[in-house]
């Protein structure tokens, strides 16, 4: 777990500062410096594209991460890569003339319910280009270990944008339409950040003599679409269908409580940068006593990290919600609902890379599938109902059974579980710990409220995971933190 800890660390510390950026711009920045419509024509803008990527991106970039490491000469590298370079314009180019020739009847789709989204057609056609080159370059890094300056490309430089955006919106230096073609512009110019940090590693030189495997190749990434497109529809058709169904507000809304969840799953992103190139290394060995080592240790890890995000959430909430305008108040539902399962999704461990990695990806990609259907069903019962706690309910719900489907396959094909004894003692150490502190009321201002219980979590939680060295991992890393010896 030596590289596994080394890059994820690093990891990890870009990620949550790109989340504290994020933090600031959607908790402070947007909820004050630019309407709460305006707020939800950019979750939507974003939603939008972001279920685009994964179909313009061809399923290049994990099949990259998959392929990349079987060619050992330059020349059938270059080859490979080119043809990796040359599928996303596959998709690109059609949905592109589409665009053109239909615009007026997609923006009509698209403004049926909030009329404001139909001059915006093309801002979601360029970002969600520049999304999936951007992956695509990001995996050719990835692929040669190198992930940290990627990562703080994907989650720093656009957020770090924004912030000077908003600021510059609140100045009146600029207006909000141009801030949303600067947001076009911040994407784009991050593609072309990443595009050169790719090439300095590996310049591939255009080779049209594609690889031999190439049919294997075009099944796999094929494949990977229906994967992908999976993936990112359970991630972002809430805020996507609550455009279609009620106010465009309310994404905003929806869009603040979801980010207050969203951060439980940032260890988890933070470690699947590294975890999902080890583990491809590691079953092309057949290495399987390996295999369910780094299985069980990232599960307990993520478990324990992301375990500890929830329950400092979940007491400081109310106090969080004193610092937001009024509008924005009402989300205990989703932030709870959204960040139990994203509890869940961590104790997954490296689960994805493992069945993305394997001969059985095509039933994962099928079970993605089924997902993203149950997730549009769900949203489409439930949204008009519930509102936005409706689409929580609806994430929650497609994500539970798709998370436990991906467990007993795992079980059935491999035979491992990611869970250990320690699993059991982590969750009931989480359920005590939260249980102490969810009703305890302090009288100071809500970021002193926040400050002061979080430290008695922290410390109350570590101590116990310290002292009974429920984690080897994690004993570790607070050892060399205390610097107390063996």
């Amino acid at each position: 777990m030596g590289i596994v800890l080394k890059q994820s660390l690093s990891n990890a510390v870009v990620t949550y500062l790109g989340f504290g950026i994020g933090a600031v711009n959607t908790l402070f920045l947007y909820t004050n410096f630019i309407s709460d419509e305006y707020y939800g024509l950019v979750g939507v803008i974003l939603s939008t594209s972001l279920i685009l990527m994964p179909l313009f991106s061809f399923g290049v970039p994990l099949t990259l991460i998959k392929y990349y490491n079987a060619f050992t000469a330059k020349k059938e590298l270059d080859a490979f890569l080119t043809l990796m370079l040359l599928l996303p314009i596959l998709m690109l180019l059609p949905i592109g003339l589409v665009t053109y020739f239909f615009y007026d009847d997609i923006g009509s789709f698209l403004a049926s319910e909030n009329s404001m989204v139909k001059k915006y057609v093309w801002y979601i056609f360029f970002i969600g280009m520049a999304l999936a080159y951007f992956e695509v370059f990001y995996a050719m890094t990835k692929a040669r270990m190198k992930s940290v300056f990627g990562n703080f490309m994907k989650e720093i430089f656009v957020r770090l944008g924004v912030t000077v955006l908003l600021v510059l919106v609140y100045l009146s230096i600029i207006d909000v339409d141009f801030f949303l073609k600067a947001l076009v512009g911040l994407y784009i110019a991050r593609m072309l950040i990443m595009k050169i940090y790719a090439y300095r590693l590996h310049m591939p030189k255009l080779n049209f003599a594609f690889p031999k495997n190439s049919c294997a190749i075009l099944s796999y990434t094929t494949l990977i679409i229906l994967g992908g497109s999976s993936a990112v529809i359970q991630l972002e058709i809430d805020k996507f269908m609550i455009n279609q169904y009620i106010e465009i507000q309310n994404v905003a809304y929806y869009s603040v409580a979801i980010y207050i969840a969203t951060v439980v799953i940032v260890p988890s992103r933070a470690m699947h940068q590294i975890t999902h190139p080890l583990t491809a290394d590691i079953l092309g060995k057949n290495d399987m006593v390996q295999l369910k080592k780094l299985y069980q240790k990232s599960s307990l890890t993520l478990l324990i990290i992301s375990g500890l995000i929830f329950i400092l959430i979940l007491p400081n909430l109310a106090d969080l919600y004193q610092l937001l305008p009024e509008e924005y108040r009402g989300g205990f539902v989703i932030v709870f609902l959204i960040g139990l399962v994203k509890v869940y999704d961590s104790l997954l461990g490296n689960n994805n890379a493992i069945l993305y990695n394997s001969d059985y990806y095509k039933a994962v990609l099928f079970m993605g599938a089924f997902l993203a259907v149950l997730t549009v069903v769900f949203n489409l019962w439930l949204i008009p109902s519930y509102g936005i706690d409706g689409a929580a309910y609806a994430t929650f719900l497609a994500l539970f059974i798709y998370n436990t489907l991906k467990i007993f396959y795992v079980k059935v094909k491999f035979n491992m579980l990611p869970f250990t004894l320690e699993t059991a003692k982590v969750f009931l150490l989480l359920i005590v710990v939260c249980g102490m502190f969810y009703f305890l009321e302090l009288p100071f201002y809500p970021l002193i409220n926040i400050g002061f219980k979080s430290i008695l979590i922290t410390g109350v939680y570590l101590f116990v995971i310290y002292k009974f060295k429920i984690s080897d991992d994690v004993y570790g890393m607070l050892r060399k933190f205390f610097k107390k010896k063996p």
